[in-house]
């Protein structure tokens, strides 16, 4: 673990032009530095770095941080691995805290399992050089079209017949057994000698995203029914099935390039589309899509084409993975290769440009795919056309995001000629019904583990009215991000440029507190906390909730943003970067006042941000209030109205107090 104060130094050692000097060519505009953005592909410059702030930013792809951030993003490194990067590049010196003998235990054990590993890796890719592995194995990988600097590039390989090659050469070369057998390389017969596990096969290396080798799948070459087609490694220390994907190693880079990752099957599906220069895909292979394989490829995007077989296995893994990729909150789009192909066969019959023009001629969103999947199915019976349209809704309903909701309720709505309405009713019951499915998921955990004390930490507004509100509550705040999304990123853009600055109200203000001033974030901190309000947006809300952390603890203002700033969450490093800067807040509506001192704009502007996110908050709220007449009785919708009327008073005030002259009533 490194100690707290190599970090710092590390931090503060780093200069971010001389960083990313090291990986773009930057020239100098003004005071700062531009470049093409090394994120995506672009002829004119927005990429600009800005050495007095110690930020970079993006203003086309709008990826932003601070130079540990950008070598995280470059790299696809951890923050330990980005920090270990730039202390070896300022020859600064690691010292690790001293680990307890468990600990070392741990990591010398994982570290040998990866070495026997990486011995296996050069034990098989050498096999194939032999005549056997020639004869069979090398003779193999070329009828299914792969070139020799593919095989050479993946690492793949042959396992000899014999059932010891690997077991003896591994003992010759002095690894202890129990990592041959905990990697699941050999297996102990009952007289307590090894054997190989993988004989006989084709062997392909799997890899960890940093390149290491953590597993095998090998193929055999018979068609004898009872042998297995594929065995794959056993899971360990090093290698946890569900949490790898095959090719990521290779693919992360286009990946991120792109912003765009194909998800296949196979291994000889990713190994012919990279072969072709399709190099952004990547198979869950020898396992059915997991969440944190969605997880993984969330790491380096959010966007998603899932690339399987037409036929029906592979059309019902599609739909199934369709809704897995939305509920973690990415974008989804389908391509079935046509029936009688797979990726594999139909890369190896193509040209690249062939290909690329298939994907982007057949991917659709998943409400075209299963539309066209099962509209043909329920043709004119209303019943199963209803139960198409439930479908989607239900899978609509999976999305996080209410926008993008909000978004695809519109294109089902247009394409089955339904009125919006009909179809937020049915995604709200349902995300009510998943709400509660997760809470009672949650309990269920809780009661198998002791929960943890918490410490005693400051509870700001933006955390206890969440959970006071329940379910109810939380469904509210989702549904509600859209409308109060652009308020909260105002209201914390003030914090985080301005934080700490006193706010001067005139003695016939009504904000005035005597000689005691406040601060913006203590202003804002403490009207959102008599309004028991809390954030609706889940990314805000964090940072809130971290920037006061600090704010309490007494940190500067420019400490508290460094340290956000260089958040081992990249999320929070990209609202840092993005909001602390003054120019964010200079729009176009205040621009025009913007000639005005400092001191006079934040008293004129902070108190107006507030009232206009409070305006929002009722504007949601009536929103809400309409949705629930149609389902109340008689008694319950006089009740309703009446909250109606009073929550269109106080928009109506609200708007007055911001100049506004009309509100109109929802």
């Amino acid at each position: 673990m490194i100690p707290q104060e190599t970090v710092n130094r590390i931090l503060d050692t780093a200069e971010i032009v001389d960083v990313i000097s090291d990986f773009v060519t930057l020239r100098r505009r003004g005071g700062n530095y531009v470049a093409c953005c090394p994120f995506h592909n672009e002829k004119t410059p927005s990429f600009s770095v800005s050495p007095s702030r110690g930020i970079y930013k993006c203003f086309g792809c709008g990826k932003a941080g601070s130079a540990v951030g950008f070598v995280m993003e470059y790299e696809h490194l951890s923050y330990v691995e980005a920090l270990r990067y730039l202390a070896r590049k300022y020859n600064i010196e690691i010292v690790e805290k001293e680990e307890s003998a468990e600990e070392i235990a741990k990591r010398q054990r994982s570290e040998s399992l990866m070495l026997v590993s990486d011995f296996a890796g050069r034990f098989f890719a050498d096999s194939l050089n032999t005549e056997e592995g020639r004869t069979i194995g090398l003779a193999y990988f070329h009828s299914r079209g792969l070139e020799d600097a593919t095989i050479k590039k993946y690492g793949l390989g042959w396992a000899p017949k014999s059932r010891h090659a690997l077991t003896d050469a591994a003992r010759s070369a002095g690894y202890k057994d129990e990592y041959l057998t905990e990697t699941g390389l050999c297996a102990a017969q009952d007289g307590g000698s090894l054997h190989d596990r993988f004989y006989d096969r084709v062997m392909f290396p799997i890899h960890s995203v940093s390149g290491r080798i953590i597993a095998f799948g090998g193929r055999t070459l018979k068609t004898d029914k009872s042998v297995a087609k594929y065995v794959n490694s056993k899971e360990s220390e090093i290698y946890v099935k569900s949490r790898t994907l095959y090719g990521i190693y290779f693919a992360k880079n286009e990946i991120s390039r792109t912003d765009k990752c194909i998800l296949v099957e196979g291994y000889l599906d990713v190994l012919s589309l990279h072969q072709l220069g399709i190099t952004n895909a990547v198979a869950s292979s020898g396992t059915s899509l997991t969440l944190e394989q969605i997880r993984l490829i969330k790491k380096f995007t959010d966007n998603v084409t899932i690339m399987y077989d037409g036929d029906s296995a592979g059309i019902h893994a599609a739909m199934r993975g369709i809704d897995m990729v939305l509920k973690e909150g990415l974008n989804v789009r389908t391509v079935l290769i046509p029936d009688g192909d797979d990726p594999d066969s139909y890369a190896r019959k193509h040209t690249l440009d062939e290909v690329r023009n298939f994907i982007a001629a057949n991917e659709k969103d998943f409400i075209d795919f299963k539309t066209d999947l099962l509209l043909e199915d329920a043709g004119d019976d209303p019943l199963k056309k209803a139960g198409l349209i439930n479908g989607i809704a239900d899978t609509i309903a999976l999305i996080p995001d209410a926008v993008k909701r909000s978004v695809y309720v519109d294109g089902c709505s247009r394409r089955f000629n339904i009125e919006s309405r009909i179809l937020f009713d049915r995604i709200r019951v349902t995300r009510e019904r998943l709400l509660a499915e997760e809470r009672q998921e949650k309990t269920r955990a809780a009661r198998q583990e002791r929960a943890p004390q918490t410490s005693p930490v400051r509870e700001t507004a933006a955390t206890a009215p969440a959970s006071a509100q329940g379910s109810a509550g939380s469904l509210r705040l989702m549904e509600n991000d859209a409308i109060l999304a652009p308020s909260e990123k105002e209201l914390l853009s003030f914090i985080l440029a301005y934080g700490r600055s006193p706010l001067e109200f005139e003695r016939d203000s009504e904000y005035y507190c005597g000689e005691e001033r406040a601060t913006v974030a203590e202003f804002i901190d403490e009207t959102l906390a008599a309004d028991d309000t809390a954030f609706a947006n889940d990314v805000y809300r964090k940072v809130y909730d971290a920037y006061f952390r600090m704010y309490d603890a007494g940190l500067p203002q420019d400490q508290i943003i460094r340290n956000l700033l260089n958040d081992e969450d990249r999320t929070t490093a990209f609202i840092a970067a993005e909001l602390s800067e003054e120019k964010y807040l200079l729009t176009v509506k205040n621009f025009s006042e913007a000639m005005m001192t400092r001191a006079s704009w934040l008293v004129r502007f902070v108190p107006r941000s507030i009232l206009a996110y409070q305006e929002k908050k009722m504007r949601a709220r009536l929103r809400e209030l309409t949705a629930r007449l149609s389902s109340a009785g008689e008694d319950g919708q006089l009740k309703i109205m009446q909250e109606i009327d009073k929550a269109n008073q106080i928009r109506q005030e609200i708007n007055k107090r911001l100049g506004r002259e009309k509100t109109d009533r929802q």
